[in-house]
This record gives structure tokens, sequence and C-alpha cells, in this order.
């Protein structure tokens, strides 16, 4: 019975895994570039996405990064590096419909069938009145110290809403 329990286990959590990567934002593909031909799948490329703030009006980051090709990366099945590039910038008014967290998490993709993902980090930095954006990946188990970040300055006029 035991061995029965656990060999569902496995696949329902899965299962589980890769439906809550659904409720990761998707990023708006403006476009990518091969850098490797593969003869069978997607040859390996870098894509570049634009990912509009929920939380700030006004603020669009774009995101570069490697994907792998070939017949894993095409099924999902191969996992990314773990490099991105992040540029963030006012494209309009920029607006805050409640007050932000000190610190949050506003986009997170995934880079492998389960457990890598590629986060954005949103941080206030009150004093100089600019929203600074950090990337970078993570494992279950451990992630990458390579990260990326961009500051977004907001005007004078417009104080950040921090929530205590």
């Amino acid at each position: 019975m035991r061995h029965l329990i656990r060999k569902s286990f496995v696949p329902a959590l899965a299962l589980a895994c890769l439906s809550l990567s659904a409720f990761a934002a998707d990023g708006e593909k403006i476009g990518t570039v091969d850098t490797a031909f593969k003869l069978i799948g997607r040859d390996h490329d870098i894509i570049v996405e634009a990912y509009d703030d929920p939380e700030v009006h006004g603020v669009t980051c774009y995101v570069s990064r490697a994907r792998i090709g070939g017949v894993k990366g095409t099924l999902g099945l191969a996992e990314d590096r773990a490099e991105a590039s992040l540029s963030c910038h006012q494209v309009s008014a920029i607006s805050f419909p409640q007050p932000l967290k000190q610190q949050d998490e506003v986009f997170s993709e995934r880079m492998s069938i389960l457990f890598k993902r590629l986060r954005v980090v949103r941080m206030v930095d009150a004093k100089r009145n600019t929203l600074v954006y950090l990337t970078y990946s993570d494992k279950l188990i451990d992630g990458s110290p390579q990260n990326s970040v961009s500051a977004v300055p907001v005007a004078q006029g417009t104080v950040i809403p921090v929530r205590k």
C-alpha cells in the first residue's frame, strides 16, 4: 500500500508544480535571435520579452535570456542557462494604484520542467525615490549568483507609497 501511495505521489507533485507555473506572469515576446542551428527542434536562441509591472503603472522591464533548443528545448525538457539581462524603463506616467511592499517578486518564469525559475524582484529605494529591479534564477535546492539590476527613478513630485 505504501509503495502505491509513493508511486502516485511523484506524478501528482509534478502535475501540481506544472499547474502552479501557469500563474506566473507571461511576458510579451519582443523578438529572438538564433545563436546555434539545430537540425531537429528549435534553434538555440536568445529571447527578449517585455513585462509590465502589475503594481506600478508606467514601468516596463525588458528581460533577455538564452534558451536551449533542439528536441529537449522544444519539448520544454531542457534546463535553460541561469544568465539573464534586465533593463527597466518608464514608458508612461508612473502611478501607484496601491502602496507597494518594500520588496516584492513581480515576475517569475519557468526555466526548466521542474524547480528552476527566473525571478524579477522590485525593491523600493525611498531615500532616492527610485524603483530597483533585480533578476536572478533559483532552483529548489540552490540558485545562481548571476544577476542583473535596473533602476527606474520616479519624478520628485511623485512619492512612492510603501506599505508598512
